[in-house]
């Protein structure tokens, strides 16, 4: 008997080879973004970068917009001690800022906060979008660390109504989940499935049921572990 296909939305972009492979277990992925990210065009934004990428600092990072927007903007290598979220994150900032020491990546802000406040920082360098958590900073502060927030990016809400239904929806950050339920009421048959507590909690929000929270950061094994649920739904 042929398996009936599940339908997986993703809220960002995949590697076509992830669909194909999904498709091969039945799992049809589409993709929808939910958000749009645009770096902050500004010279004094631009003019701070540059002075603290001559400066050995502590600068956290807790997306790759953040990363990407500084990067660009970059004249010369910082040597900065770099901390992060997520193994995404971590990876662009291995490739980005190769000169910088990457002391330490967390899961989640809380656990960056302890982190950060374990090893001795006292201040640090916080380049974030125009919305974001307020848990990592409000932490730091709390143990007496003083926070710089350099914002390099914005992020704009783009939501879209469906035109179907779908067996899951994965869901990467808090602003997307957001603009999603903004325009979306969705089946208490869909599998929910969030990339950290943060966007679960989100999700929480608007949805007071079983929340499926990734067991990585990493956005591909993420989906790896969406389309595996699913399939085997099919067993």
């Amino acid at each position: 008997m042929q398996k009936t296909k599940r339908h997986l939305l993703s809220t960002r972009p995949l590697p076509k080879s992830l669909l194909e492979e999904a498709a091969a277990q039945g799992v049809i992925i589409d993709e929808l973004s939910f958000i749009q990210t645009t770096p902050i065009q500004d010279e004094a934004v631009t003019n701070r970068i540059h002075e603290l990428a001559s400066q050995e600092v502590t600068v956290v990072f807790t997306s790759m917009n953040a990363v990407e927007a500084v990067a660009r903007q970059l004249k010369t290598a910082p040597k900065w001690n770099i901390y992060s979220i997520g193994n995404t994150t971590r990876l662009l900032i291995e490739e980005k800022l190769p000169e910088s020491k990457l002391v330490a990546a967390a899961d989640n802000a809380e656990r960056l906060g302890v982190q950060l406040i374990d090893d001795g920082v006292r201040a640090m360098v916080f380049f974030c979008g125009n919305i974001r958590r307020d848990e990592l900073p409000n932490k730091f502060r709390s143990e007496g660390g003083t926070v710089e927030e350099v914002i390099v990016y914005e992020t704009i809400e783009t939501p879209s109504p469906l035109d179907k239904e779908y067996d899951g929806i994965l869901f990467f950050s808090p602003s997307a989940v957001q603009s999603f339920f903004s325009a979306n009421k969705i089946s208490t048959k869909t599998h929910l499935f969030a990339i950290g507590k943060t966007t679960a909690e989100a999700i929480r929000q608007h949805q007071n049921r079983k929340i499926i929270i990734a067991g990585t950061t990493d956005k591909i094994e993420m989906a790896r572990e969406a389309v595996s649920f699913l399939a085997n739904q099919n067993a």
